[in-house]
Parts: structure tokens; C-alpha cells; sequence
């Protein structure tokens, strides 16, 4: 594993309290633990990087839970085989445990200075399978082919055509969705090219922004 001894133990803690919680994926929880989560985190805030918490990076952004990601994670039922699109790379975390689970991800970054440094940690890893733009990658997607998975750290308003339009046949996006009756938002599974939404934990994350922040 990356890191020092007392690092590589509390990811160790880290997913022991995920298993407890009822996060039964042994590949996603390997990945949790072999990528060193106190790197995508303020330097400030190191010492929590080993904690089931949402922390804030730069930009006014956060960094979901381990918990939530590891829900989302289990949610799109990965292969290694799959090509998955990421919308919203935040710091790099999310990226980097999904490069150790399938074949290719590409991922983008609304705002410049996350996705500069997002792709220097992936480089500091040596995370050869998965890229990170500087781009609304709401508009993006098209570009680049059929994904089998797409997983979007925001909640929409509605299922995102666009991006169930990306995915192979048998392809599934995970994101979030307001909860049924309004109060609150919850993780979805919607296989392509529109099934049934399967409404999976209460969760809370950034609503959806467009363009790109070049100045940030």
C-alpha cells in the first residue's frame, strides 16, 4: 500500500468501519484502502482523511464521505472490463479508487485549478488509466464514445438525458436525485437507456452548474 505505517492503518480502521456499516463490495473496499485518501485532502485536514466524513477542498467544493462513495461505487456494480465516465473529479479521490477497479475513466473538472491538481496526484500514483479535464462535462460526454457506467457526484433535478445517452446498452449511471416527496436527496441507479430508478440512501451533494471556472 501507498503511504506511511500509521496511514496505511488507518485506512485499514477506515475500511473496517465501512464493512461495519454494511459496505460488502471486497473490491471496492480494497481500492479504499490501497489509495491514500489523505492526499486529496487539504494538508490541514490530513489528519481527518481516514475518517467516514465529507471534507472541503479547494473552490468552494467538498469531498464526499468514504461511505457515500463507496455506496455510489457499489451502486454501478463495476467490472474490470468497463469504461466509465466520472462527471465532477473534485480533488482526484474518486477517480483514483476507480482507476483500480475497471479499465478506463474519463472524468471531467469544472474548475481549473481542481483538475490541475487532481491530475498531478494521479501522475504521483502512477494511475496510467484514467484522465482528468478541465471541462462542463455535461457537455461533453458525447465526445468520447459509450461508457458502461457514468457516475455523477450531483444531484439533478431530473434523470440527466444526456448522459444516460453515453451509455453502452445494459450501461448504468449512478447519481443524485431529490428524494420522492421533496424533502432531501437520495443516491439512484437508472440502467440505459431509461429504466426504472432504483433509489438506493439518503445522501447530499453540490446541485448541478454549468460552464467551466477557468479563473479557479
Amino acid at each position: 500500500m501507498t503511504g506511511s505505517a500509521p496511514a496505511v492503518e488507518a485506512r485499514g480502521a477506515l475500511v473496517l468501519a465501512l464493512r461495519q456499516a454494511g459496505v460488502r463490495d471486497v473490491d471496492v473496499l480494497r481500492a479504499i484502502e490501497t489509495v491514500p485518501r489523505e492526499i486529496f485532502v487539504p494538508y490541514r485536514l490530513r489528519d481527518l482523511a481516514a475518517r467516514n466524513c465529507a471534507l472541503p477542498i479547494a473552490c468552494g467544493q467538498t469531498m464526499a464521505a468514504p461511505g457515500v462513495l463507496a455506496a455510489m461505487l457499489d451502486a454501478l456494480d463495476l467490472r474490470l472490463s468497463h469504461r466509465v465516465l466520472e462527471i465532477g473529479a473534485g480533488s482526484g479521490y474518486a477517480t483514483a479508487v476507480l482507476s483500480r477497479l475497471v479499465r478506463e475513466v474519463v472524468s471531467f473538472e469544472r474548475f481549473l485549478s481542481l483538475s490541475v491538481e487532481a491530475r498531478a496526484r494521479l501522475e504521483q500514483l502512477n494511475i496510467v488509466n484514467a484522465t482528468i479535464d478541465c471541462a462542463d462535462g455535461l457537455a461533453e460526454p458525447e465526445r468520447h464514445g459509450r461508457f458502461d457506467r457514468v457516475i455523477a457526484h450531483v444531484c439533478f433535478a431530473d434523470p440527466p438525458q444526456g448522459l444516460l445517452g453515453v451509455l453502452a446498452p445494459g450501461g448504468r449511471l449512478v447519481c443524485a436525485l431529490p428524494a420522492l416527496g421533496g424533502e432531501g436527496q437520495e443516491i439512484v441507479a437508472i440502467e440505459a437507456p431509461l429504466g426504472p430508478v432504483r433509489r438506493l440512501a439518503p445522501v447530499r451533494l453540490g446541485g448541478v452548474v454549468d460552464g467551466v471556472a477557468r479563473a479557479l
